[in-house]
C-alpha cells in the first residue's frame, strides 16, 4: 500500500508579514499533481491544516480546492485528516459524515467519553486489511472523564487512550497523530516556526506506538523519524521560518508491504514558489551577487560591514522584494552585546556613558565632551 504522508499544511499562516495564500497554493497544487502521477491508495495529513482555530474565508478556500482537487482523481483516493493544535476540532469535524461519503476521513476531537473510541478506517490492499487510527491532538483535560485514575501528564493521555482500543497487533496497523514525541528523552529537531511548551510538559514516549506498523506524525515542522523508521514526522510542505531556509521539503511517501515487514520510506521533492535565503556577508558584496531570482525569494539578510554602510535598508530594498529581516553582525554589535550582558550595576554613571560613547562612535570623548558629561551628570546629582 503506497501513502502520501503530509501534515502541517498551516494554512493562511504568514512568513514574517508576508501573505503566503500564493506559496500555499502553488505547493498544493504541486502535492495534487503528484497524487495523480503517483496513485497513492491514501493521503494522510497529520494535523494543523490551519494556523489559527478561525481561520480566514481564504485560508478555508485554499483548503477546499486542495480537497476537491484531490478528490477529483479517478480512480478515488481516500484522505485521512486530523486536528492539530492550531486547529479548532468542531471546525476540522464540520460535514465529517457527508464527507466521508466521498472518502474524505476527519477526526477533529480525541474520545473523550467512555463510550468513545478511536475513529478507524481500514482500507484493503493485495496484503489484505489495514487499520488506520485517526488520533487527533490530545490534552489531558479533554480525556480525563474517560478514566477513574488521574491523567497527570501528555504521555499519560495518548497512552490509556491507545491502550484502552486493544489493538490488533496480528493485523496492519496505522496511526496518525499530532503531538510532541520523544524516544526515551531524545528530542525531535525542532524549527523557530513551532510552538513548544516550557519544560517539555507536553512529551508522549515513542513507545506508545510500539503497536502500529506506522505511525505518520505531526507537530514537527523538520522531516525526521524519531527513535525508529516506522516512526517520522513529514514536516511542514513550505519552510515557515528562517530556520528552515536550508530544508528540502518533500511529500513523504510509505510503502506498506505484509505483516512484519518494515514500511519504505522515500520522498517526492517540493519546489516552493519562493524560497527562503539566508544572506551573510557585507552590502557591495551582496547586492553584487544578487541574482533575478533571488530578487523574487523571501530572504534574510545579515550585513558584516564594520564600517556603516550608505542607505543600507533602501539599497537592499531596490533589490530584493521579499525582505523577512535586516539584521547587523560587526565588531560593534557583538560587542554591545557582550556589554549588554555584563552587570551594569558594577558601572557608575560616568563609566557606562563612556563605554556607551566608545561603542557608538568608535572613539573616546573630547575634553570638551568629557566636561560637558560631568557637568551634567553634576546637576543631575545634586538635582536628586
Amino acid at each position: 500500500m503506497k501513502i502520501f504522508h503530509l501534515s502541517d499544511l498551516h494554512i493562511g499562516k504568514q512568513l514574517h508579514h508576508y501573505n503566503m495564500s500564493a506559496e500555499q497554493r502553488h505547493i498544493l497544487g504541486q502535492v495534487v499533481e503528484a497524487a495523480k502521477k503517483e496513485r497513492p491508495d491514501a493521503v494522510l495529513i497529520a494535523g494543523d491544516i490551519y494556523d489559527v482555530p478561525v481561520p480566514s474565508a481564504e485560508a478555508v478556500s485554499i483548503f477546499d480546492e486542495f480537497l476537491s482537487s484531490l478528490n477529483a482523481i479517478t480512480p478515488s483516493i481516500p484522505v485521512l485528516l486530523i486536528a492539530g493544535n492550531h486547529d479548532s476540532a468542531k471546525r476540522i469535524d464540520f460535514a465529517s459524515s457527508i464527507l466521508a461519503k466521498h472518502k474524505v476521513y476527519i477526526a477533529g476531537m480525541p474520545p473523550v467519553r467512555a463510550e468513545e473510541h478511536i475513529k478507524k478506517v481500514t482500507l484493503t490492499d493485495e496484503f489484505g486489511e489495514v487499520d488506520f487510527y485517526l488520533l487527533p491532538f490530545v490534552k489531558p483535560g479533554y480525556v480525563r472523564g474517560m478514566f477513574e485514575e488521574e491523567i497527570k501528564s501528555y504521555d499519560m493521555a495518548v497512552r490509556k487512550v491507545i491502550e484502552r482500543e486493544e489493538i490488533d497487533t496480528s493485523r496492519r496497523n496505522v496511526l496518525l497523530s499530532h503531538q510532541f514525541y520523544t524516544a526515551s528523552g531524545m528530542e525531535p529537531e525542532t524549527c523557530d516556526s513551532e510552538i513548544r511548551m516550557v519544560g517539555g510538559i507536553e512529551n508522549v514516549d515513542t513507545a506508545v506506538l510500539e503497536v502500529f506498523d506506522y505511525a505518520a506524525l505531526g507537530h514537527i515542522h523538520r522531516a525526521q523519524q524519531i527513535g525508529c523508521v516506522k516512526n517520522r514526522y513529514c514536516g511542514t510542505p513550505l519552510p515557515y521560518s528562517v530556520s528552515e531556509a536550508e530544508d528540502e521539503k518533500s511529500i513523504t511517501v510509505v510503502e506498506l508491504g505484509e505483516k512484519g515487514s518494515l514500511p519504505q520510506i522515500s520522498t517526492l521533492h517540493l519546489k516552493p514558489l519562493r524560497r527562503v535565503r539566508k544572506l551573510v556577508g557585507e552590502l557591495d558584496t551582496i547586492l553584487a551577487e544578487a541574482t533575478e531570482e533571488m530578487r523574487q525569494d523571501f530572504v534574510s539578510i545579515t550585513l558584516t560591514d564594520e564600517v556603516e554602510a550608505y542607505q543600507p535598508k533602501e539599497r537592499l530594498e531596490a533589490n530584493f522584494d521579499h525582505i523577512l529581516e535586516i539584521r547587523i553582525d560587526n565588531a560593534r554589535t557583538r560587542g554591545l552585546l557582550e556589554f549588554s550582558e555584563e552587570k551594569i550595576e558594577d558601572l557608575n554613571p560616568y563609566a557606562a556613558f563612556c563605554t556607551f560613547f566608545k561603542d557608538m562612535n568608535g572613539r573616546e570623548m573630547t575634553k570638551e565632551e568629557d566636561a560637558l558629561l560631568k557637568e551634567v551628570l553634576g546637576k543631575n546629582m545634586e538635582e536628586s
